[in-house]
């Protein structure tokens, strides 16, 4: 069961982090939404709504889930790009996952939202300097976080996603 939960393993904090390390994590971030899409390409209503791993969510709530986080990620580089370690407000994702539009939703608007919210993150990311890649939030349940851990997440966020996404469709011989 571990491996259908974490396909990839947990996320790694490290300790130090590169300048290369930085840059290493926008291109996982990059290429997410094509690969995502390539993933799920020709699937139908019922696999979309076939859950990815026993009491796991469905692909089609693990669809809207991504970039609803990714937005919130986005934001937080916002936040704290433009706010000295501003507090940021969690929020409660399985809840999020059982609202109408995350259970019955159409995929399309969230590939979508995922496109176009990937493409101005990845903007960012790649403006950014080494001075900002340190700025921090503050995150009432982790604590500080610094944007560059908080880059290396979210590309390992992606990608542990994805292969969710992929481990089903392989399992499935899909």
């Amino acid at each position: 069961m571990i491996e259908l939960r974490y396909p990839i393993g947990r996320f790694q904090r490290p300790e130090v982090v590169s300048e290369s390390d930085r840059q290493n994590a926008v291109q996982p971030i990059a290429a997410l939404p094509a690969q995502i899409r390539a993933a799920v390409s020709g699937w139908n209503a019922e696999q979309f709504d076939t859950p990815y791993r026993p009491d796991g969510w469905t692909v089609r709530q693990l669809l809207h889930h991504v970039p609803e986080s990714h937005m919130n990620s986005y934001i937080r580089f916002k936040l704290a790009l433009t706010e000295d370690e501003p507090l940021v407000k969690p929020y409660d994702e399985d809840a999020w996952a059982r609202l109408p539009d995350a259970t019955t939703g159409p995929v399309d608007l969230s590939l979508n939202l995922l496109d176009t919210l990937h493409q101005r993150w990845v903007l960012l990311l790649r403006s950014m300097t080494a001075e900002e890649w340190n700025r921090t939030f503050r995150h009432p349940e982790i604590g500080v976080v610094r944007l560059d851990i908080n880059a290396l997440l979210y590309s390992w966020h992606g990608k542990h996603h994805l292969a969710h996404i992929t481990g089903l469709r392989d399992r499935k011989g899909w």
